[in-house]
């Protein structure tokens, strides 16, 4: 009832007031043969994650690497449709992380990416030092801030599935498209082709006249 109602309020306003780590989320257009870096400054001892996904283009396919701000290279992959990176800083000092598309000579990339920097901060003050068990009202805060996690999960998946659905869709469309137009083409040509070859069969040609008669 109301006793309900009034947790479930405290709950949302704690995670609402809460802070949460520090991050980017992009979508950029990668052309071909291009390549797209970004830089971000770090302290030393800091977690960061990179989070990303190829949403349309040629074989839905990038690469990507990363380097610490000594230029050595700490992740790298080639032609991956989607992946997920994870790293514990050792270094102070600016770290990169690029994009590249220098494989496909044709082929516009679109892709998305999302880095975020620190972890997570407990939504109940000192909770991580609690040494007595969580209150219901703390218990069901937990809870959905992890459904919340969950949501916005599953949201950012399907958001980015339905781009890559449409897109593939409109790539579909644009070929039916030609395809359709083609044979309309090459049916009007045989058509005319046919017409003028029935009537040259049934055209009766004239005998050429004769000399001046004797």
């Amino acid at each position: 009832g109301s006793v309900r109602m009034l947790m479930l309020m405290l709950c949302l306003a704690a995670l609402l007031g809460a802070p949460g780590a520090g991050g980017t989320e992009l979508t950029l257009e990668l052309p071909d043969s291009a390549q797209r870096c970004f830089h971000q400054e770090l302290e030393s001892g800091i977690k960061f994650s990179l989070d990303y996904q190829v949403i349309s283009g040629g074989h839905y396919d990038v690469d990507c690497y990363v380097e610490d701000p000594n230029g050595k290279t700490i992740y790298q992959e080639t032609k991956k449709q989607y992946d997920s990176f994870s790293h514990h800083t050792d270094l102070k000092g600016v770290y990169t992380f690029c994009f590249s598309n220098e494989f496909s000579t044709f082929s516009h990339k679109i892709v998305y990416f999302d880095f975020q920097v620190g972890d997570e901060p407990p939504i109940l003050p000192d909770m991580n030092n609690r040494v007595t068990a969580l209150t219901q009202l703390e218990s069901a805060c937990v809870t959905i801030h992890e459904m919340l996690n969950t949501v916005i999960d599953s949201q950012t998946h399907y958001r980015l599935r339905e781009a890559q659905d449409r897109s593939r869709a409109e790539e579909l469309n644009g070929r039916v498209s030609y395809w359709s137009v083609g044979e309309t083409l090459i049916l009007f040509v045989v058509s005319i082709g046919q017409v003028m070859l029935l009537k040259s069969f049934f055209t009766e040609k004239r005998p050429s006249s004769g000399g001046a008669g004797t």
